[in-house]
């Protein structure tokens, strides 16, 4: 029996993944949780954040409830259970990985106060690890279950499709939530009142911690669950209309199996790398499994394929991947920080306007690195096809049409390579929640200034985590947007999309705005959700005798109430007319108009996402710059205007900014399931 031929036992190896994510979660049980009073905040967290998964998820249910239906009786069956699984598999690694991380937070703050930081920093990474490796083993599973009973391309486009709505829902709902209670506590707690971060006496604290939970670990997760899947999916469809068919809509499947198995020996590998050096413990675990993962593909893909030039074009992605994590790190986390804190000395203003400066800036680095990887791998994988027709004569297809086809099969696996280790990258991006978890239960429990320092040390590294899963995936979110682009085209038998007919320049522009109007709609959201957060803590600051004494306890559940309902009602708009719009473009004006608008969404889509994610964050790390003593450190002016910048960058980069990932990888996805009706 041959490498071929195991390919469609691969859910096997999913199921087998998500075993080790439970042992994982098991592990992390048996740590202790600490004194009564940090149990306490622990359980008012994970219990807030349960409350608003279980809310969330009773809407999306609805709106899958509906869209299973309406693909039944469109399609089949086939698609429509392809839809529903994709949905419930998003929805589980959320539900998953919310367990671990709430869990986990407060047994890393207790390893801090009985190991130190080695300790701490284990249970944490445990926490995240939990969610990294559930996205990818649930990956694994679905496409897996499908590939082995259909083989059949156009039904696995309903796995995508279902995973990309919940995904959408998912990270706008948990982006609302998290960024509309800190904008709230901060504002009025360490603006207003000048308490600091995460004091248990302001009312929002608790719903702030909630949302790093629902926001920066379900979000993210459903975020990048719905890349993953969207890039294996794309490319398989692209591999299907090559020869053989099979070998090459095996491969990407084959590549996300070697991925998830590197994954999990770089979760492991953690136990030595921390003991050598904590600070680069994580992003070596990063390093280690991708190279296992090379050197898996690397022989997978000469057994099955005979050749080589794919191998290169998922190096190019890996490579990608990384470099697009260092570029957004530079510009979050170097020199560039240090300008914004410096002009935070002239005021908010001068803060607000360097820091859009730096945004904008920081986007030419990724964009020029996402271009290179496109075009090495679309000219490094085209002669492949060439090659391919001449073994096996296609009547109807041209050399240069094999080239193409062949290039495009390429970028897909670019995509396919940067994100086949999602399992690590995910587990060390889910950290950073639990590091700031850790630390806000440590100021409320009081455990004392030296505990506060080594989760304030974790928040950190998270903070470099989190810089490089931003950059895997906005990489990630341009590749597979194009390579779903790319099979939408062939599906719907486009040859090419001419810019010079009316419609097509339509749809193009169509395209560019539909970022700006789902940006729009969810900046909004928050700042209308943060301002009843607002009113609510000062009220409570105002009417609660005691509080700010310390006598008194705060009403956190109906800060929580307030930004839960807000995030639910807030979040349905801008997710239908990203499954909307597509449709109406495709269906009135026509399936070139559609094209051109997927180009357009795509293009301004990637621009928009970076600029605002690295932009909120620039500002974030200047701010706490400033708190490290620098510039006069807290409670001054300067700190004053900083976190200003902070707050307005909050939603850019926790909300409005990630959506941008999902929405060109929706509406793409939705296109391509549709496309035979639009045709």
């Amino acid at each position: 029996m041959g490498i071929l031929d195991l390919v469609p036992y691969s859910f096997i190896i999913g199921f087998l993944g998500l075993f080790f994510a439970l042992f994982l979660y098991s592990l992390i049980k048996k740590y202790p949780k600490g004194n009564k009073l940090m149990e306490e905040i622990a359980e008012a967290i994970h219990s807030g954040a349960m409350v608003f998964l279980r809310r969330e998820y009773t809407y999306i249910s609805l709106f899958v409830f509906v869209v299973f239906l309406i693909l039944w009786r469109l399609f089949s069956i086939y698609t429509s259970l392809a839809f529903l699984t994709g949905a419930i598999c998003s929805m589980s690694a959320g539900f998953i990985g919310l367990k671990g991380s709430t869990r986990s937070a407060v047994r890393s703050t207790q390893g801090a106060i009985r190991g130190g930081t080695p300790e701490a920093l284990t249970i944490a990474f445990l926490g995240g690890s939990v969610m990294g490796i559930s996205v990818a083993a649930l990956g694994v599973v679905g496409i897996g279950i499908f590939y082995f009973f259909t083989k059949n391309p156009s039904i696995i486009n309903g796995f995508a499709m279902g995973a990309s709505s919940v995904a959408l829902f998912a990270r706008v709902g948990g982006g609302i939530f998290t960024k509309s209670a800190d904008v709230g506590a901060d504002l009025v707690g360490k603006v207003e009142a000048g308490i600091p971060e995460d004091d248990p006496r302001n009312p929002g604290v608790i719903a702030d911690n909630v949302g790093d939970n629902v926001g920066d670990t379900a979000g993210m997760g459903a975020d990048l669950f719905e890349s993953y899947v969207g890039s294996v999916i794309a490319s398989m469809v692209i591999g299907s209309t090559l020869t053989p068919a099979l070998n090459h809509m095996s491969l990407p499947l084959l590549l996300i199996v070697i991925g998830l198995v590197a994954s999990i020996l770089g979760v492991l590998s953690i136990n030595i790398l921390k003991n050598i050096n904590p600070q680069s413990a994580l992003r070596n675990a990063i390093y280690i499994s991708g190279i296992l993962f090379l050197g898996g593909a690397f022989f997978s893909i000469k057994a099955i394929l005979g050749s080589l030039n794919v191998f290169w074009a998922v190096l190019c992605g890996v490579i990608s991947g990384v470099l697009i994590g260092l570029e957004s790190e530079y510009f979050t986390s170097g020199p560039p920080i240090k300008t914004i804190a410096k002009s935070a000395q002239t005021g908010s203003a001068t803060t607000i306007i360097t820091g859009l400066a730096i945004g904008f800036q920081s986007t030419i680095l990724p964009l020029l690195t996402i271009g290179a990887t496109i075009f090495a791998s679309y000219k490094l994988v085209g002669p492949y096809g060439v090659v391919l027709l001449e073994k096996n004569p296609v009547s109807n297809m041209t050399p240069d049409q094999a080239y193409n086809l062949a290039g495009l099969y390429g970028i897909a696996l670019a995509a396919v390579g940067m994100l086949a280790t999602i399992g690590i990258v995910m587990s060390t991006d889910s950290y950073g929640p639990i590091a700031d978890n850790a630390g806000g239960i440590a100021e409320m429990s009081k455990a004392g200034s030296n505990i506060r320092k080594i989760t304030d040390k974790l928040d950190a590294l998270g903070n470099t985590t989190a810089a490089i899963g931003k950059g895997f995936a906005i990489g990630s979110a341009a590749l597979t947007a194009l390579a779903l682009f790319s099979a939408y085209q062939k599906t719907a038998n486009l040859s090419s999309i001419n810019l010079t007919k009316v419609e097509t320049v339509v749809g193009l522009l169509i395209g560019a705005l539909m970022p700006f109007v789902i940006a729009a709609f969810t900046m909004k959201a928050v700042g209308k959700t943060a301002n009843k957060m607002v009113m609510e803590i000062r009220r409570q600051f105002r009417e609660i005798k005691g509080l700010m004494e310390g006598k008194a306890k705060p009403d956190s559940d109906r800060c929580i109430d307030i930004v839960t309902k807000g995030a639910l009602t807030e979040m349905i708009l801008p997710g239908l007319l990203a499954i909307a719009m597509p449709l109406l473009v495709g269906f009135f004006i026509g399936a070139e108009s559609l094209g051109g608008f997927l180009a357009g969404a795509t293009a301004s889509g990637v621009l928009l996402g970076i600029f605002m994610a690295n932009t909120g964050a620039s500002w974030d790390n200047a701010k706490k710059w400033i708190e490290e003593g620098n510039l006069g450190g807290k409670g001054t002016k300067v700190h004053a205007a900083a976190v200003i910048g902070d707050t307005v960058g909050d939603p850019l980069k926790d909300t409005a900014g990630p959506s941008m990932n999902i929405l060109i990888k929706l509406m793409a996805v939705v296109s391509l399931v549709f496309a035979p009706l639009i045709m």
